[in-house]
């Protein structure tokens, strides 16, 4: 895959949106592909998501593969050298678009912009080569996974896919269905070019009476809510620790959003943002 040899202005800035993000981290982003340091990334991927029967997420000899057939490896390393944060991607046919496989940060540097500049490190990879498209999935219930993803990069979603990856057996889904939302990424899109900047559009949840209540979650608290032409979605804020502590409930859960997605996606709705506390945005028309 050939690079650019003459870099657009829409190039120019998300290399420099990427370099200002791992600065704003105190980290180095690289493209990586030394044996030794994909054992490690293989290694980080193991700490952030467990293992299954199969193993690790994507062991060491597939990230290997993956860098050696011109797609993404990206590696965060702390200013002292650590290994802090992963990402892997791989290019759909004919360069059209980039499907994200996983990405994880160290335990503990969530809040850190880790996340943030390994994402934008791959939009500004992804540009280079000429691609404007990166989509992955995610699991709808993790809000704080779902914030990130379409509030604070910019993607949305309009695709809901039912137990994807069949009954999940990592030490984080905890025998869970695989429910997942496909997030697609416009890499070139306004939304997409001011969160890079650090300036992502607002997503505040307005305020609203018992008239504009269409339903209520399994917690017995108000979950869906009609403001205009956007609905309102909640999800709960911590799905992992609600897995553990009422697995009933968290399944109630996840039957709860899928209904509401399904309908509402095919009423042509996307979901275009997440509050803080859960609230996913549903708009008609794309991103608002």
């Amino acid at each position: 895959m050939s690079l650019s040899l003459e870099a657009s202005p829409l190039v120019r800035q998300a290399q420099t949106a990427a370099a200002l993000a791992a600065a704003a981290a105190r980290i180095r982003v690289v493209d990586e592909s030394d044996l030794d340091r994909l054992r490690d990334v293989e290694a980080l991927l193991i700490r952030v998501w467990g293992t299954s029967p199969h193993g690790a997420p994507i062991p060491t000899d597939l990230l290997r593969s993956i860098s050696h057939a011109g797609c993404n490896v990206t590696a965060a390393y702390s200013e002292n050298g650590t290994l802090c944060g992963a990402a892997a991607a791989i290019v759909s046919p004919g360069n059209s678009a980039m499907y994200s496989l996983i990405a994880g940060v160290l335990p503990g540097l969530a809040d850190n912009g880790v996340g943030f500049a390994l994402k934008q490190h791959q939009r500004s990879w992804a540009l280079t080569r000429g691609i404007e498209t990166m989509t992955w999935t995610f699991d709808p219930l993790v809000s704080r996974n779902a914030r990130f993803n379409l509030t604070k990069l910019g993607a949305h979603a309009a695709e809901y896919l039912e137990n994807f990856y069949g009954l999940m057996d990592d030490e984080i889904n905890a025998e869970d269905q695989s429910d997942r939302l496909v997030a697609v990424w416009p890499l070139t899109s306004r939304e997409s070019v001011a969160c890079s900047e650090g300036s992502p559009l607002a997503t505040v949840l307005p305020d609203f009476g018992p008239a504009s209540g269409r339903g209520t979650g399994p917690d017995g608290h108000p979950n869906v809510v009609l403001d205009g032409d956007s609905l309102w979605c909640r999800v709960p804020t911590d799905i992992v620790a609600l897995r553990g502590r009422d697995p009933v409930q968290a399944a109630s859960w996840r039957a709860s959003v899928r209904e509401i997605f399904t309908a509402e996606f095919a009423r042509g709705r996307s979901a275009t943002g997440v509050t803080r506390d859960g609230w996913y945005r549903l708009t008609t028309g794309g991103p608002q």
